[in-house]
């Protein structure tokens, strides 16, 4: 079976990467605190009293607005009922209603939020009321499920109660396609992908410009379109929403031109990586310090949805997945839920940052897997270790011979278990080597150990999480740590003992193989080359 790199790097006919589904908190900063709504009730709509009654009224009237805007455009109203799927109703009714650039239709369901809730505090004097949002109650949300011009399938949700919170649930690739559309480049989809395009750089590089900037227009278009609890003149006011990020889906898809033997190597791949929700393994594909007192449970956990199974990686509120999409293309896609696990703001100008890091993490998972594949050391993975080679970035790893006592010293360093378990720094590959190397043998200096270890980790043999100084053994090096140790101990050097046979043969049985070895090829040569009988003279 072909490794990693052979498959996606000879059967892949398109890859993409893209954000996928992409959810949206507005909130009005403005309304963020009880103090807050007061001034929005007493100072903008001159209200001296600041009732919760006035609360009610803005609500009432948002109510009567959609029920008004549906009846005028003969757009259905529906109540979604307890455990109803919203996106199964939406997808059918959007195949059943087929409009563009028009409200699809609009649901109603009764949700959890923390809205403001007012009390009248009586020793304060008349007409003191105090408000708070301590408390999760069930209120009425409004789904505009809308076909945007440019976005596609798209829906805004609006809470009826104050502070009147909205969330926005857009899809990149559907914003890519409508791209490719008025550009007139052909290209075949899947669902949230695509299975091929005419132009595929140009497929990249519309997915690369989705930003802020586009997602901020959307938002504005339907604000102006669709009734909302504040009005035009309230917004210009002060009183708009801004826009966060809830929750962010980055993917790389990977289209192969033979979706049988895609499919078996993604088994392979699944079979053969399911430790890699262990801290250790987890460390080198997200590239973060991992301890103790790392929240989350670490896991890989295989889910299997009819025969198509998907591996999952979790890294705190990160989930990292991947399955085969549609029996054609490899999706690997890693879901940020919480932003500031990664140092980044929630904000949406940090949109860009973000897709960044979730595209790294894309392929440090796809190179984490190359380097571990249980598909055995090919002789071309060998030949990388011993030949010099450049990675990917420029950087020269000169190679690691077998049988140079230095080289082989260092493959027994990373065989011992303890570096299997807690990693190791430079004075302990440095201690150990130099004993292994004897007292007779060339000083192993510091400045030495250093270069050992680049090299071992530009070859892909080791992993040095970022802001230590510790370095971690990958299964790749693991692998071909054994493999050097196991072929100088059981083959090289007891063979050896049984060819020259010096002193007491220690592996009788080998010797006793490699004669009958040396006995049949003698007999063979004499078969093929028979002695000459000499004439008479």
């Amino acid at each position: 079976m072909a490794n990693v790199s052979e498959i996606l790097k000879g059967h892949v006919t398109l890859e993409v990467e893209c954000v996928d589904r992409l959810y949206l908190n507005g909130y009005i900063p403005a309304l963020a605190t009880p103090g807050g709504l007061t001034t929005f009730l007493r100072e903008h709509l001159g209200k001296p009293i600041p009732s919760p009654a006035l609360l009610g009224q803005i609500t009432t009237r948002f109510r009567e607005r959609v029920q008004a805007f549906a009846e005028e455009r003969g757009i259905p109203l529906v109540k979604f009922e307890h455990g109803v799927r919203k996106d199964d109703l939406a997808q059918k009714l959007r195949r059943e209603r087929g409009v563009r650039g028009e409200v699809v239709f609009i649901g109603v369901a009764q949700e959890k939020a923390k809205a403001f809730s007012g009390r009248a505090v009586a020793e304060k004097g008349a007409g003191w009321f105090e408000y708070s949002r301590d408390k999760t109650v069930y209120v009425n949300h409004y789904y505009f499920y809308v076909d945007d011009e440019e976005f596609g399938p798209v829906f805004v949700k609006v809470c009826s109660y104050a502070p009147w919170a909205l969330k926005v649930c857009v899809n990149g690739h559907e914003w890519a396609k409508r791209q490719l559309d008025q550009r007139g480049i052909a290209y075949t989809g899947l669902d949230n992908g695509f299975q091929s395009c005419a132009d595929a750089q140009a497929l990249q590089e519309i997915c690369d410009g989705l930003g802020p900037q586009q997602i901020e227009a959307l938002l504005e278009r339907w604000l102006k379109r669709l009734p909302m609890p504040l009005t035009s003149e309230d917004r210009q006011a002060g009183y708009d929403w801004l826009l966060s990020i809830w929750q962010m889906e980055v993917s790389l898809t990977q289209v192969f031109d033979r979706p049988v033997e895609g499919r078996k190597f993604f088994e392979e791949v699944i079979r053969d990586n399911l430790d890699l929700g262990r801290p250790d393994r987890v460390q080198l594909i997200f590239e973060r310090r991992i301890s103790k007192a790392t929240p989350g449970a670490f896991r890989t956990r295989v889910i299997q949805d009819g025969v198509l199974p998907s591996l999952h990686i979790e890294y705190r509120s990160f989930d990292l997945k991947q399955y085969f999409k549609e029996g054609r293309a490899l999706r690997t896609e890693g879901t940020f839920r919480n932003p500031k696990e990664f140092n980044v703001n929630k904000g949406l100008s940090n949109f860009g940052y973000l897709q960044e890091i979730g595209r790294h993490i894309n392929r440090r998972l796809l190179e984490v897997e190359r380097v571990s594949q249980n598909c055995g050391l090919s002789a071309g993975s060998i030949q990388r270790v011993v030949q010099p080679t450049v990675t990917e970035d420029g950087q020269k790893a000169p190679g690691l011979r077998f049988g140079d006592p230095r080289v082989m010293a260092l493959m027994l360093t990373l065989s011992l278990f303890t570096h299997l378990v807690n990693g190791f720094r430079n004075q302990d590959v440095r201690r150990t080597v130099a004993g292994l190397l004897g007292p007779t043998g060339p000083a192993y200096t510091t400045a030495r150990a250093t270069y050992d270890l680049r090299r071992l980790c530009r070859k892909g043999l080791l992993f040095r999480p970022p802001r230590t100084h510790r370095y971690v053994v990958t299964p790749y090096g693991w692998k071909v740590a054994r493999f050097y140790a196991r072929l100088d101990a059981r083959v090289l050097r007891p063979a050896l003992t049984a060819v020259e046979g010096q002193g007491v043969d220690p592996h009788p049985k080998l010797s006793r193989a490699l004669a009958k070895v040396d006995r049949e090829l003698d007999e063979l040569i004499q078969a093929a080359f028979p002695p000459q009988k000499e004439k008479a003279a």
